[in-house]
């Protein structure tokens, strides 16, 4: 225990050193110790202080043969410390100032990268991943010869599942909800906006599911016109998927929706009888 103690006082005074030392770093007026010692806290990955001298000597070097260092070093400190707002942000300025340097093409990739870290998870809202895979197709159509081409196409492949993912997610929740029509409206935009998508079939038989809820709920006068509809679906997915696993599950709701039609039309067809009797 008394060893642990030990420990803990040396490395509180060991941090206040530092941090005292940094504090005298930071006021002092002559610039080129401060550019100096800015290297120094990059070199030793101490980003946290790298960054804060960097912003601060900005106008200091700006114009001279050392400003595009700097520049990037900054941009890959704030990266290496996970915040990836700035990040991308000096990775941009970088490329916007030096559209000619050989290290133009690496900040252009990891400019949308920081994009992809910034990417959240499915249930928030996805504009950092739609923004990765405009950057990651810009940056493959600028650059198809590039040894970073491949994890750009592999990121967008990434980016697409997670955009799907979070669609079908807010097509399930209008089904589970109730929300029937709607539901199966989302189920087909998931398939006009994944055409690729190995899970085609499957929305397309939850589609076909929610419709036939919504049919069978509706008012007797629709009933009709609405199985009707749902049939003409399952031809369509028998037709595009013979060899689905779910052909049997979607096939097991034509029966019903026949023998409903049926009785709607059994229906009709008393009521009808029944007016002329009058």
């Amino acid at each position: 225990m008394m060893k642990k103690l030990v420990f803990f006082i040396l490395i509180c005074a060991v941090l206040t050193s530092c941090a005292s030392k940094f504090s005298r770093v930071l006021k002092s007026k002559d610039n080129e110790y401060k550019y100096k010692m800015a290297e120094n806290y990059y070199a030793q990955k101490r980003y946290s202080y790298a960054t804060q001298l960097f912003d601060e000597l900005f106008p200091y070097v700006k114009g001279t043969p050392r400003f595009e260092d700097m520049h990037y070093k900054n941009a890959f400190a704030y990266y290496y410390m996970k915040d990836y707002l700035n990040a991308e942000n000096l990775f941009k300025s970088y490329v916007d100032n030096f559209p000619g340097s050989p290290r133009a093409e690496e900040c252009e990739y990891m400019r949308a990268y920081s994009f992809f870290k910034q990417s959240p998870k499915v249930e928030l809202d996805q504009t950092p991943t739609s923004k990765t895979m405009g950057l990651m197709q810009a940056f493959i159509n600028m650059h198809p010869g590039s040894a970073k081409a491949k994890d750009a196409a592999a990121l967008i492949d990434l980016c697409r599942a997670k955009l799907e993912e979070k669609d079908f997610k807010s097509a399930e929740l209008y089904y589970n909800l109730g929300y029937y029509k709607a539901a199966s409206i989302v189920f087909e935009i998931l398939i006009d906006d994944y055409p690729d998508s190995e899970k085609t079939d499957f929305y397309k038989s939850l589609s076909i599911k929610s419709y036939y809820k919504y049919a069978e709920l509706s008012i007797i006068d629709k009933q009709e016109e609405r199985f009707e509809k749902v049939l003409a679906e399952i031809t369509d997915f028998n037709e595009r998927f013979p060899h689905s696993k779910y052909f049997k599950e979607v096939n097991s709701l034509k029966a019903p929706s026949e023998h409903t039609i049926k009785y709607i039309k059994d229906l009709k067809d008393e009521q009808a009888k029944t007016a002329t009797q009058r």
